[in-house]
């Protein structure tokens, strides 16, 4: 019996090096399920995870005189699959930050749009400035001292945390609390909307 199965898996090799499509057919079907379930445990998505392993048998066609055993065969299977889903889970990445980054930027320009529609004149935009100021200033001097490194000098967490002498952990808690601070201050001279507009800028 044993026997007859190593002739079998011999007669597809064989017959795969040389093309026949016959015997590339019952590959597929021999293998397709579990190159698709090996996929979407990369990828979480079924018809991507068969659109790679249907890439891996093509792979495999194109390949096929180097095929030498059946283990050959997974081989060339199981090695493109994890290719193909790594390189999938890499364009995923891209397209995310891409797409984080452009929302914010298209948040960011409506926003400005938004508050460039109040027209403000250089005196008004002054009297804001001093308000923002003013706020800042009013903070306790360490929450004031992390916001200003952070926002102001656009320093990172890290580094304001070594050079104070705190966690970063502490850090975080100062800028949130200078920000919900911030937007209570502002919102006593400014109308609700532009005071959230700023507060936006300056988070």
């Amino acid at each position: 019996m044993v026997s007859s199965i190593v002739e079998l898996d011999d007669f597809l090799v064989i017959q795969l090096r040389k093309g026949n499509e016959s015997a590339f057919e019952r590959i597929f079907k021999l293998n397709y399920n579990q190159i698709v379930g090996f996929c979407t445990q990369f990828v979480n998505d079924r018809d991507k995870a068969k659109s790679l392993a249907q890439d891996s048998f093509i792979y495999l066609w194109t390949n096929r005189e180097k095929i030498e055993t059946r283990s050959g065969i997974k081989s060339f299977l199981y090695t493109h699959a994890k290719s193909g889903c790594l390189n999938e889970i890499r364009h995923q990445k891209v397209v995310s930050k891409y797409a984080d980054k452009h929302l914010q930027e298209k948040e960011d320009q409506i926003n400005r749009e938004v508050l460039e529609s109040f027209d403000f004149d250089s005196l008004e935009f002054s009297e804001l400035e001093n308000i923002v100021e003013q706020a800042i200033s009013d903070l306790p001097e360490r929450c004031q001292l992390v916001f200003r490194m952070s926002r102001l000098e656009g320093k990172k967490n890290q580094e304001i945390a070594d050079e104070l002498r705190l966690s970063v952990k502490s850090v975080e808690a100062n800028i949130t609390r200078a920000l919900k601070t911030l937007k209570v201050n502002i919102a006593e001279y400014l109308p609700a909307i532009v005071a959230q507009l700023v507060i936006h800028f300056i988070s």
